[in-house]
């Protein structure tokens, strides 16, 4: 199991160090704040294994729980990190794989959760159907 990230993880703030395994991309998300039950659509546009910046627009305070579903990847739970205009930083509680949130949907690993039926069917769609002689 992942550990939590330490404060210190999180307060690190030199440049080199933050940049370094940030990505920049465009990817949709949903936000939900436990406390309020509020759900929002958010655009990502920095992703790392510690934290994202998010684009919307919404209330949210500083410290307050925060929970994410990223494609690949599923519900992740962090705390806001900052609030500035219609941006969000999100602090996760536990790091993550950032690259597979960058995946095509579908090529991630086979999920041991899904029903067997469903499996082959998504193996099936997957195939190419055989040539036929003319």
């Amino acid at each position: 199991m992942n550990k939590p990230l330490e404060q210190t993880d999180m307060d690190d703030t030199s440049e080199s160090n933050r940049s370094n395994d940030r990505n920049s991309l465009l990817l949709k998300a949903v936000l939900r704040f436990p406390s309020s039950g509020t759900e929002n659509e958010v655009r990502i546009r920095n992703l790392s294994s510690g934290g994202l910046m998010a684009e919307a627009p919404l209330r949210a305070s500083r410290g307050e729980v925060a929970e994410i579903n990223l494609k690949n990847i599923g519900w992740i739970t962090g705390k806001v990190a900052w609030v500035a205009e219609s941006r969000i930083g999100i602090a996760f509680d536990y790091p993550i794989d950032p690259k597979a949130a960058r995946q095509a949907v579908g090529t991630s690993k086979v999920d041991e959760t899904m029903p067997h039926y469903l499996r082959k069917l998504n193996q099936q769609a997957t195939q190419k159907p055989p040539l036929r002689r003319i």
